[in-house]
């Protein structure tokens, strides 16, 4: 791995435009810009339209097997981004494991706050299961804000009655919306990319009087017994390092299968520069190979999967 790569994209990010915490309007043109910036691969299309009400954009490319779906939660505090924003790095994951992805363009706060990201997000999913998709095809990923939604979401899921679906893969998750883990202070000096500031001012849109360790706001305060198996991963270079591990052990102190893996010196969803980062290639194919892998083990027994399992990758 190139510690050039890495000093490349941290400079990149420490000068970029985007100001988390700044005004809503301003930085949603900035994020959008941001992400669009490099067109899609060739290969790669994208289809508006709905699902539960919620609009979406289905990612494809040629080699996919529409018997298989990723529900796709896109990052942005809460606040900002989009499905179609996040159609890069989707349809790189969708074409690493041979799925679809569907990208939830769920309701922004501040004009929609807490629980809008859920409920649009299950609605999602329930519609997926109601058109006849079966929860064991269907995996979910999601990216900073998106990946803590997606461990709420499978939380609101199992609230709901409704079965889980294969496995969850969640990039950087930003799973407390308390912003109180260590790493917000430790880890502040090599963020290149988010401010604890930043974070607690979208944590206000996005909340308003709902308490931060509320289960379905704050996955990490949750109780996830009966969840399907987890992979988190995340850098050493962000101030949400801490969301990740303590996720990781609330899973598995709730006998959750779960994989957590650290990434050396790089930064906050490192996954979206795999065209220029090393790490980001080998993450992305370590997602996608466990996803495929519990499309595979479906109607394995909890014998046959161990409880956890925590690394840190090394250089």
């Amino acid at each position: 791995m190139s510690r050039q790569q890495r000093q490349t994209l941290d400079d990149l990010l420490r000068h970029g435009p985007l100001d988390l915490g700044g005004d809503v309007a301003e930085q949603r043109a900035v994020f959008h810009d941001m992400m669009t910036s490099l067109p899609l691969p060739p290969d790669v299309s994208t289809t508006a339209g709905e699902l539960g009400g919620v609009p979406v954009v289905t990612v494809e490319t040629p080699a996919n097997d529409p018997a298989t779906v990723l529900l796709y939660l896109h990052g942005g505090a809460y606040a900002i981004g989009s499905a179609a924003d996040a159609a890069g790095l989707a349809g790189d994951v969708a074409r690493r494991t041979g799925a679809r992805a569907v990208c939830v363009d769920y309701r922004l706060a501040p004009e929609n706050p807490y629980p809008a990201a859920v409920d649009d997000a299950l609605a999602v999913y329930r519609a997926l299961l109601d058109d006849g998709v079966p929860s064991s095809a269907i995996a979910f990923v999601g990216e900073s804000a998106g990946g803590g939604l997606a461990v709420a979401t499978l939380v609101a899921a199992k609230d709901a009655g409704l079965p889980q679906p294969s496995s969850a893969a969640v990039f950087s998750p930003w799973a407390d919306l308390s912003v109180s883990g260590n790493s917000v202070v430790g880890k502040a000096a090599v963020d290149p990319a988010l401010t604890p500031e930043g974070l607690r001012t979208r944590a206000r849109d996005y909340l308003r009087d709902t308490d931060p360790a509320t289960p379905h706001a704050s996955p990490v305060f949750a109780d996830l017994t009966g969840l399907v198996p987890l992979l988190i991963q995340v850098g050493s270079h962000e101030i949400l390092l801490d969301d990740a591990v303590r996720l990781a052990a609330r899973a598995a102190e709730h006998d959750v299968h779960v994989e957590l893996q650290v990434w050396p010196q790089v930064p906050h969803v490192f996954q979206a520069f795999a065209v220029m980062l090393d790490e980001a290639d080998a993450a992305l194919q370590a997602a996608a190979a466990f996803t495929r892998a519990h499309w595979a083990t479906t109607d394995a027994t909890d014998e046959e999967l161990p409880a956890s399992k925590e690394s840190v990758v090394p250089q």
